[in-house]
């Protein structure tokens, strides 16, 4: 088991930016992909980024590339989402989640709200 706690959401005006954090605990996570999802009011959960824990590869929805930069500290077991040049359009609750390398995403926080206000 992988537990999960976010952290870092907020309200933030459009051009801002905000800075996710996601504590893992339960399990060494050397064969684990972490990522970030969010769902927006009425929409589906939506893939945002995620990173290998091991090699740190990366991968990043379009709408989010060269905007958001998702990166780890093996030492606090600990995946960040830096969210720069926010848009209204980010606003959702953005959740936690990680997999082993051989599934799908499993593991899940309890979310965390970001607003941009226009």
């Amino acid at each position: 088991q992988v537990q999960l706690v976010e952290s870092g959401g907020g309200l933030v005006q459009a051009g801002g930016s905000l800075r996710l954090s996601c504590a893992a605990s339960g399990r060494t996570l050397s064969s684990f992909y972490m990522g970030w999802f969010r769902q927006a009011p009425g929409q589906e959960r939506e893939f945002v980024a995620d990173i290998s824990w091991s090699l740190g590869w990366t991968t990043y929805a379009d709408s989010v590339k060269g905007r958001f930069i998702i990166s780890r500290d093996n030492a606090k077991n600990t995946v960040y989402l830096q969210m720069n040049s926010l848009k209204p359009e980010d606003t959702a609750v953005y959740y936690c989640t990680a997999r082993h390398a051989t599934t799908t995403y499993s593991y899940w926080g309890q979310g965390t709200q970001v607003t941009v206000s226009s």
